[in-house]
């Protein structure tokens, strides 16, 4: 049996012949080690485990086929935790922990230590509604989605993570509106490539275009919520969106048609792109 660095080496290789990065190669296997409780670094000379070997040798061919990594493991971290993910559900981005990270600092700035309700719209794999709830206990997170099968996805990490969220199932906003729920903050990273633009080939094969695509323009479902969004936002209550780094001006005056007096700030990611937008209304 070869050594755990004989075949890091060996897979870095066959990575680079094909243009996938080859640091995938040993971040796949040292997932695999710490679920196996193998200190990759202390036995990295050692013959690897044959049931670890098994995992990789396979794990190593579907992402050599460009079925991303996360689908491979059967799950992803985001904001520290831990979140099981499929391909029903997006997997979760770095960009989407800013956004995170954005609406606790200003829940901190406009609402200090009150007790507030927040509703993440289209959930997915629960990763926004839990993080913030794990983050801050004293909001109270509601989050939708129009699929089932995304939100027992979404349940299971709420329950994995031990937090509470309350999860309805339906279209958008229908869910909180039908139940005449209202809300200090309502957030949503919706689907918002455009339809005509070209993405990798590991993201179109393998992640939902339900959860990719939001039309021509990329702004159906914004369109959607500013529409509604009024039916279950409190007075001068938020709205945070996760957004296109292309999209900032044609949904800054989207957002003013239908909130022609809120303040719109557009904030951008690490990588200096516009990424989020936060709407006071």
């Amino acid at each position: 049996m070869n050594t755990y660095n004989e075949l890091i080496h060996q897979y870095r290789k066959l990575f680079k012949e094909k243009g996938l990065p080859p640091e995938t190669v040993k971040a796949f296997l040292f997932e695999l080690c710490n679920d196996h409780k193998i200190n990759l670094y202390l036995d990295i000379d050692k013959p690897m485990d044959e049931e670890v070997y098994q995992l990789f040798v396979s794990g190593m061919e579907r992402i050599m086929n460009n079925e991303p990594m996360n689908y491979v493991l059967g799950y992803s971290y985001f904001y520290g935790y831990r979140f099981t993910v499929n391909d029903g559900v997006l997997i979760p981005r770095p960009e989407t922990e800013e956004l995170v990270g954005l609406i606790l600092s200003k829940y901190d700035e406009y609402f200090g230590k009150k007790k507030i309700r927040v509703c993440d719209v289209g959930t997915g794999s629960g990763a926004i509604a839990i993080a913030l709830k794990k983050e801050e206990d004293r909001l109270d997170v509601y989050a939708s989605d129009i699929s089932e099968d995304e939100l027992k996805v979404a349940r299971q990490n709420a329950e994995n993570n031990g937090c509470q969220i309350t999860f309805l199932q339906g279209s958008m906003l229908e869910p909180f509106i039908e139940r005449g729920l209202r809300f200090e903050i309502l957030v949503s990273n919706p689907p918002y490539i455009k339809t005509i633009e070209n993405i990798e080939a590991s993201v179109y094969d393998y992640e939902p275009h339900v959860a990719l695509f939001g039309g021509e323009d990329g702004l159906r479902f914004y369109r959607e919520i500013l529409r509604d969004a009024h039916k279950i936002l409190l007075p001068k209550g938020f709205i945070f969106f996760e957004i296109g780094y292309d999209l900032k001006d044609s949904l800054s005056a989207l957002a003013k048609e239908y909130y022609p007096d809120a303040r719109i700030e557009v904030y951008k990611d690490i990588n200096g792109k516009d990424r989020m937008m936060m709407i006071r209304t």
